[in-house]
């Protein structure tokens, strides 16, 4: 019967009477079912008047069960429905195992692997008949040995880039604090060094975006005189050109006048409660010879600090143009940072976050290779990131030619995220990504920086019992040799015999065997971005 639909609301209604009769006998139910049936009424009135969701006025008040039901399904998924291994976007095991690290909680498992080991896409390392046990797991890369005055030791797993207003304060001083007990990076971002990057003096990767933010004039360019300020102090042990990030390549953003609160402007260096723009481009060079010669000036300008850029790979032939650059200037970045499309902390547009951008492993393929066929593997950097959270995640992009990595989400986890997806609506539970300071306080900076150095160190603890099973002492001796991938029911293969791989020199000597490399090689050109 079509008006039984409407039985909560007649329900809501008949309290009201019935309460009013119970008034004098009890006092309390009676006013109670009163005031019940009030709110009710009014509800269920207010649902069949309004005429922006037909469901409500189909159905007054109950419907309101829907919503409420709705709005709690991640968290009834995530708590009860989920598997250990759904990655949505990190799975209960995932998230399990940073928490247990950052508490410095045994990692172990009992009774074997919860992992199908006979699914295609199935990965592990093979091992050693004389495994090495590795005393000292502090691995370390030399950033700018060849080029700059003062190169950096970088450690192989350093805190990627979330800016000061996408984190709360207590968020970045609790992840400085972590970098600088555990001497390794804290990227800043785009949103430049906050007062909070400061306070505790932990090593900062600045990360320069297309708005400049902390070393921009007036009309939003690049400063050289503001830059220099900055980047030269001793805090400072890198800079970072970010020309696009996995969460949303190639969007830019606009942060509302309303959010850009005292703070946020001062680090920024732009105006209180003025729309702040992130164009989707730099304004300091368009072709692939102005950005080499525009990094060549900020290292200058550092007082001789390394300098890189950051991307998520888009057109192939790009990359290949700035290869060429590299090769006609004789200049290059002392590092790349290849972010993964499956990256991420910030909210993004669906289409970007699922369709647009290389995923982490063929873009890091595609820089090793071009940069091993140039012959200048040796002296660029390869920084992965995008969605690693264990020491396997690393020794994989260890094996397809990264140097060190950046986790941003796994430090986040580490800070106590619940992964509750709030980050952009300012109602985190947890105060991570929060500026409301009635959250953030809840947050206690000096027991999640311990955390977040426990999650550091037990981290490379973990790599180095891994890698030292394969025999090995250094995640740079790990190639793609080590890595096997299930390919079938009856096939398994290893990294280098799946994918293809550019020998040395191979581009210098216009002799590429790789047909895709060959062709790229061609359309790219020196002089612009877009192919011949």
């Amino acid at each position: 019967m079509p008006a039984l639909r409407y039985l909560p609301f007649a329900a809501f209604l008949l309290a009201i009477p019935v309460g009013l009769n119970l008034a004098s006998a009890m006092p309390f139910w009676g006013g109670a079912a009163v005031a019940l049936g009030l709110a009710g009424a009014g509800i269920g009135t207010f649902d069949m008047l309004q005429r922006k969701r037909a469901v409500l006025r189909n159905y007054p008040v109950l419907a309101r069960m829907r919503f409420f039901l709705e709005s709690i399904r991640p968290e009834i998924r995530q708590y009860f429905l989920e598997s250990d291994h759904d990655e949505v976007p990190f799975s209960r095991e995932q998230r399990a195992l940073v928490y247990r690290r950052a508490k410095n909680l045994k990692g172990v498992r009992p009774f074997g692997t919860l992992k199908n080991q006979q699914a295609i896409g199935h990965e592990w390392l093979n091992h050693s008949m004389m495994p090495v046990h590795n005393d000292n797991c502090d691995f370390r890369v030399t950033f700018g040995a060849a080029t700059c005055e003062r190169p950096w030791e970088h450690s192989v797993l350093n805190i990627s880039g979330m800016s000061f207003g996408a984190l709360s304060p207590h968020a970045i001083e609790a992840l400085n604090i972590g970098a600088a007990r555990g001497g390794f990076a804290h990227n800043t971002g785009e949103g430049s060094i906050s007062r909070f990057h400061r306070t505790h003096g932990g090593p900062l990767v600045w990360q320069i975006a297309s708005g400049y933010f902390g070393c921009r004039d007036a009309s939003g360019r690049f400063d050289p005189g503001a830059f220099a300020e900055k980047a030269s102090d001793d805090q400072v042990k890198m800079i970072e050109v970010k020309l696009s990030q996995g969460a949303k390549p190639g969007h830019g953003g606009i942060l509302p006048g309303a959010k850009v609160t005292e703070l946020i402007a001062e680090a920024r260096g732009i105006p209180l409660g003025v729309d702040c723009i992130s164009p989707a481009v730099h304004s300091a060079f368009s072709t692939p010879v102005e950005m080499l010669a525009f990094l060549t000036r900020l290292r200058a300008l550092s007082g001789g600090k390394p300098v890189g850029i950051k991307l998520c790979v888009g057109h192939p032939w790009e990359v290949f143009a700035l290869a060429k650059a590299m090769v006609e200037t004789g200049q290059q970045p002392d590092f790349i940072t290849v972010d993964g499309s499956e990256g991420g902390t910030g909210a993004a547009p669906a289409e970007f976050a699922d369709h647009i951008g290389a995923p982490l492993r063929e873009g890091l393929m595609l820089v090793h290779n071009v940069l091993t066929g140039l012959g200048l593997r040796d002296r660029v950097r390869i920084i992965a990131a995008g969605k690693l959270i264990s020491a396997f995640d690393m020794a994989r992009a260890f094996a397809l030619g990264a140097d060190t990595c950046n986790m941003a989400r796994g430090f986040m986890f580490a800070l106590g995220c619940i992964q509750a997806q709030t980050c952009h609506t300012g109602h985190c539970p947890t105060g991570v990504t929060s500026q409301d300071p009635g959250r953030y306080r809840a947050l206690d900076i000096d027991d999640k920086a311990a955390r977040v150095a426990h999650f550091h160190r037990n981290t490379l603890e973990a790599l180095g019992e891994t890698i030292g099973a394969s025999g090995l002492s250094h995640p740079s001796q790990l190639k793609p040799d080590h890595l096997m991938i299930r390919i079938n029911a009856r096939e398994v293969r290893s990294a280098r015999s799946q994918y293809d791989w550019v020998a040395p020199g191979e581009l210098l000597d216009h002799n590429v065997a790789h047909p895709a490399f060959a062709k790229f090689w061609e359309m790219a050109r020196s002089d612009s971005f877009a192919p011949a």
